[in-house]
Parts: structure tokens; C-alpha cells; sequence
């Protein structure tokens, strides 16, 4: 036989509006706090039984739990591969891509700058037309990527300060921004002619070059 929990755990069990009808309950016929909820819970379990009641309770918070642990763990490891996002080994080529709106939406303005294995650099800004921040962001972003595919660029590690891109592009296709698809795709494009490519978050402190190219091309929109 199924033993009941005490009256704390039904209390912990039961619903925000079982425990507002055990307290009228108790109110209305001179019960206990403890016998009113027993008795709304009672009724809630119908035929079931109390004991039903009570083991689905249970299981539904071990499932909730078991959902907040896997929430957490998630979050940290988010937490983590942002915090470490722009270490790591040093590749043959390098890249920073940045783009502005202003206002946003409005004139959209892209820089990059792609670095080789010599040291020399190639940098990249031009207007690109109407639209927000993080449409610019990733018109920015496939700029710079054509410029590695056309420099023959067979390992490239890019950085920008986008979350909102950077996160679009390498997380799973179920969670990818449906205004974003086009640009994703043409970056997954791009992104197949190279033979290692990782795209990485830097702090915006860590982008300045190519963040300067950028409102310097937004800026020639309104001269």
C-alpha cells in the first residue's frame, strides 16, 4: 500500500489554486488547513485515488527538475564557450568582420578586415544598403568570406562581436532565425569551400578595426 506523503509535502504538491480552495474549505466548515487540502486533493484525484494523484505529482516534479538541471547545464556551458569564444590556436588565416545600421533599421554600413599567413591584410568596407544591425552584421560577415574563398583560404577563424550572428550560425538549424535563413545559407555556402573554418565571439574591445570600417562605410550614406 502506498504510503501518503504528510501534510507538507501535499501542501508542497498541490497547485497555487488547491491550496486558495483549501483555505476557503477550511474557512467554511471549521477544518484544518492540513484536512481542507487533504479533501480538495482528494476530490481533484476523483476515483483515482489520492495515492494516483500524489505519485503523477511526484513524477511530474522529478520531470521538472530533471528539465531546470538540464536548463542550468546548458546555460553554463553557453556561459562557458562565450567566455572562452575568441581563444584558442592561432590559424594561417585570420578575419574580423562588424556591421552598423543607422538608425536601426537604416543604412547599413560593413567592415572587415582578413588577415594571411604573410601578415598582409585586406580590408573591406562599403555601404550594403537598408536594413538592421544584425542584417548587416552577417552581409559583413559573407563579404569577408568570399574575400578568404577568393585568397584560396584553407583554415580561417573569424571573430565578431554578434552574438545574435554568431550564435545563428553555429547552433542547430531548429533554433536558426527564420528573417536570418537567407544569410545563414549563403554563409553554410561559403563556409563548404573552406577547408577549416571556426567562427568565434569576441568582445566588441576586441573588434575595433573592423568596427571602425564599418561606421566609416554607414557614415559615407549620409556624406
Amino acid at each position: 500500500m502506498n504510503q501518503l506523503p504528510d501534510p507538507e509535502h501535499l501542501e508542497q504538491l498541490a497547485y497555487k489554486s488547491e491550496r486558495a480552495a483549501g483555505r476557503r474549505l477550511a474557512l467554511a466548515r471549521g477544518l484544518s488547513g492540513d484536512q481542507a487540502l487533504r479533501q480538495v486533493l482528494e476530490q481533484a484525484a476523483g476515483q483515482a485515488g489520492l495515492a494516483t494523484l500524489v505519485s503523477a505529482r511526484l513524477a511530474q516534479r522529478a520531470a521538472q527538475d530533471e528539465r531546470d538541471a538540464a536548463r542550468a547545464l546548458q546555460r553554463a556551458a553557453d556561459k562557458a564557450r562565450r567566455a572562452g569564444a575568441h581563444d584558442g590556436r592561432p590559424t594561417a588565416w585570420r578575419a574580423w568582420f562588424d556591421g552598423s545600421a543607422r538608425p536601426n533599421p537604416g543604412q547599413c554600413g560593413i567592415g572587415a578586415v582578413l588577415r594571411g599567413p604573410d601578415g598582409a591584410a585586406v580590408e573591406l568596407a562599403r555601404p550594403v544598403g537598408y536594413g538592421n544591425s544584425s542584417e548587416a552584421e552577417y552581409r559583413a560577415l559573407i563579404v569577408v568570406l568570399e574575400a578568404a574563398v577568393a585568397h584560396g583560404a584553407d583554415e580561417l577563424t573569424v571573430y565578431g562581436d554578434s552574438r545574435v550572428v554568431i550564435d545563428d550560425v553555429n547552433g542547430p538549424d531548429a533554433f536558426a532565425a527564420p528573417s536570418l535563413a537567407a544569410y545563414r545559407a549563403t554563409v553554410r555556402t561559403l563556409a563548404a569551400r573552406i577547408a577549416s573554418l571556426s567562427l568565434r565571439w569576441v568582445p566588441r574591445h576586441k573588434n575595433l578595426e573592423a568596427d571602425a570600417l564599418s561606421q566609416r562605410a554607414a557614415e559615407s550614406h549620409h556624406a
